[in-house]
């Protein structure tokens, strides 16, 4: 595409020569001939120079490049509408594979695309240029809005309800029963998981993450959230709308989350907990007692980020402390007086 058609699609200025070929993007990282690149952090600035590339997105705060460049309020927002001009997602055709499995009671809606051994159960009913990839199993009376999209051995269980453009990656389960179980003398007594689940409009959910249906009522997942690879939601938890769940997170049943909170790589949530809006909660960290809206948070328990910071840096020099209080200590001898040896003298 030729650099000004680029700008013409992102809304920006062109500086340099418009007319220059771009065929296709890279990263400022690992820049590539003929491509296009972009700037949006400062701090690689100084990569701009040198670049063997054909043009490169700029803020528009940013120095003159010695290449051709699109000057853009939002680089970054803007390089990802040229990766999909250049990466357009790939056309599924329409139609029902001969190994494919379908209830005569399922309803599909125009231009369905069902794979190799997917099977569509009894009651199931599907919106328009939906697409069900190889292995997909659709329990009984499962619904889900037009463009749902379902990758390879997804299973989605009976009576979930699904909003439009969605997306499941390979071997995602949606609603299986959650871990409700009784502990008595007799000896564990499995709790009926009889809620569903519902997913709302624009989800994404990762490969192998698993989304619980509630024992009673519905676990929910907001409209726009989206879930990572292997994040595991608990039966009864409900979350906000627009929320980011990182790699490898939980949520233990009935937690609930806000709009827009972001927990970040194997951030753990102990059940029936309320986390607030817009709450950010970093990887690794243990969430023990709710979370006021607006905060940031890390550590186990998971406390105000300020606060873990300075008690990490308190770690880091526990064995700088210990070596001076056994010097003090010595210094001191064992039968100085307490206030010797407490300082107060």
């Amino acid at each position: 595409m030729r650099l000004a058609d680029i700008a013409a699609r992102v809304g920006g200025r062109v500086e340099g020569d418009g007319t220059v070929d771009v065929t296709g993007v890279s990263s400022i990282e690992e820049p590539e001939p003929g491509t296009l690149t972009f700037l949006a952090d400062p701090r690689h600035a100084g990569r701009v120079h040198g670049l063997s590339v054909a043009a490169i997105l700029l803020p528009p705060d940013a120095p003159p490049a010695p290449v051709p460049a699109i000057r853009v309020a939002e680089p970054y927002r803007a390089f990802l509408d040229v990766v999909a001009l250049f990466h357009p997602a790939p056309a599924v055709e329409p139609g029902i594979h001969a190994s494919a499995i379908v209830a005569s009671s399922a309803r599909l809606g125009r231009n369905a695309a069902i794979g190799p051994h997917a099977v569509v159960g009894d009651g199931v009913v599907l919106g328009d240029d939906c697409v069900l990839h190889a292995g997909v199993v659709l329990y009984p009376r499962v619904r889900a809005g037009h463009r749902f999209t379902a990758y390879a051995n997804v299973v989605v269980r009976e009576d979930v309800s699904i909003g439009d453009r969605v997306t499941l990656h390979a071997g995602a389960v949606v609603g299986s029963d959650g871990f409700g179980y009784l502990p008595g003398p007799d000896g564990i007594r499995k709790i009926p998981q009889v809620g569903t689940v519902v997913i709302e409009d624009d989800v994404e959910i990762g490969a192998n993450a698993t989304v619980d249906r509630a024992a009673l009522g519905a676990t929910t997942i907001g409209r726009g959230t989206k879930i990572d690879n292997l994040v595991m939601v608990a039966h009864g938890c409900r979350t906000g709308p627009n929320c980011l769940l990182a790699a490898q997170s939980g949520l233990a049943g009935g937690t609930t989350l806000g709009a827009g909170v972001m927990l970040g790589g194997q951030v753990g949530a102990a059940g029936h907990l309320r986390v607030g809006d817009r709450v950010q909660v970093a990887a690794k960290s243990g969430i023990h007692n709710d979370l006021a809206a607006g905060g940031t948070y890390g550590g186990i328990p998971a406390v105000d980020i300020r606060t873990w910071r300075r008690g990490m840096t308190a770690l880091a020099r526990l064995s700088e402390l210990f070596r001076r209080v056994r010097r003090i200590e010595r210094r001191l001898g064992p039968g100085a007086p307490d206030d010797e040896r407490d300082g107060t003298t």
